[in-house]
């Protein structure tokens, strides 16, 4: 009886539970959906507040850790957290440079340390970071109070590039253009999408025909070519941020075509419904009928697929700074850190340049899995599941 009392109550409960509340009922027993999505926001909170999180300055140049390798931090009880000095070489026949760990010299590290100059998005002045070269410990060390900052030997977690600079400092900087280009553009899509998506449905006849013929041409072409001849024709006078805006919109309208699809077809099976028949007779405009009665009863299948696009934005930033024709240096995004890798002898010996391709995999991962947890819990036959 206490069993049959917990069961009829909770099914009292599912009852009187809204359409998100059941959704996000759904989407927490799909786990892996729920650890993507705090990955994600992780990912777009650190994106924020880079410069806090970054380690040195991502775009100063040292000619003493061009190509260095990683310096893993080491901890022991005597020295703390520390990493080890790393010195470059150069072979006398070769003339190739190398580095070798000098055991004896340590760099000490500490959290909420003091690095370089920087303002909190943009607006509050700060130098402090989480992470970090201990300077003031180091000159205690030293027993030397005269050492200045840029002094103390630099700490260069995942390596350097070309011109010496901290490939995860830079990281973290890039993911606010690759992350922010993929939101930015979604919005665009989002606005096209459901305008066009809801006329064609909500119309019929000829204005639907032409707006499906015009999408079934626009996906007839193979979206990196024209992706590819979108972005060569971008005038080359452009500043970055004009190229910046120009990918955006190049990736929204390639982009805005799967969702029109989406809201047309629930549009055409909502539009005969007694409620948009009733706000007809009322006096409504179609307009509002359109946005205000029919496009909100669909809203979770919209986020659905404005969810599984965002990769494929983000693939597109990428690909095209990676080819030279979206952005360019010294924007830092993570294409163009790849262009360093254009050549298989360099990503054979420095294989740690290819670093953003990691962040790049887990984010496109991140949100495939986190569409799906929001299809199953969108969609009403899984309710039961």
């Amino acid at each position: 009886m206490i069993g049959l009392f917990k069961r009829r109550k909770k099914e009292l409960d599912l009852s009187s539970m809204g359409q998100w509340d059941l959704i996000a009922l759904r989407y927490r027993k799909h786990k892996l959906a729920v650890i993507s999505l705090v990955l994600i926001c992780g990912l777009y909170f650190i994106s924020m507040f880079a410069e806090f999180f970054a380690v040195n300055d991502p775009s100063q140049n040292n000619i003493d850790y061009i190509y260095c390798q990683p310096n893993i931090p080491k901890f022991n009880f005597d020295k703390g957290l520390h990493v080890c000095v790393i010195r470059q070489h150069t072979d006398p026949v070769t003339l190739r440079k190398y580095y070798t760990e000098e055991k004896n010299e340590i760099v000490p590290l500490g959290f909420f340390v003091r690095g370089y100059s920087y303002r909190i998005l943009g607006i509050v002045p700060s130098d402090i970071h989480l992470f970090g070269v201990n300077s003031a410990k180091y000159r205690v060390m030293h027993k030397d109070s005269r050492i200045l900052p840029d002094d103390v030997p630099k700490f260069i977690f995942l390596g350097g590039d070309k011109f010496g600079r901290d490939i995860y400092s830079r990281i973290l900087i890039g993911s606010r253009i690759s992350l922010s280009i993929g939101v930015i553009a979604i919005v665009i899509s989002f606005l096209l999408g459901v305008s066009i998506g809801g006329i064609s449905g909500y119309f019929g006849g000829m204005t639907d025909m032409i707006i499906q013929r015009s999408i079934e041409i626009i996906n007839a072409f193979p979206k990196l070519p024209l992706w590819l001849a979108l972005g060569a024709a971008l005038p080359r006078t452009w500043s970055n941020l004009q190229v910046y805006f120009g990918i955006t919109v190049i990736l929204s309208l390639m982009g805005w075509t799967g969702l029109a699809r989406v809201v047309r077809g629930k549009i055409l099976s909502l539009r005969e419904e007694d409620y948009a028949v009733a706000a007809k007779l009322l006096g409504a405009s179609d307009a509002r009928i359109i946005f205000r009665h029919l496009v909100p009863g669909f809203t979770s299948h919209i986020i659905v697929s404005l969810t599984m696009t965002i990769p494929a934005m983000i693939l597109g930033e990428t690909g095209l700074s990676f080819l030279g024709l979206g952005l360019k240096a010294p924007t830092i995004s993570w294409g163009v850190m790849l262009q360093d890798c254009m050549s298989m002898q360099v990503v054979k010996n420095y294989p740690w340049l290819l670093l953003p391709v990691a962040l790049i995999i887990l984010t496109v991962m991140c949100f495939n899995f986190m569409g799906d947890g929001l299809r199953d819990a969108a969609d009403p036959y899984h309710a039961g599941k």
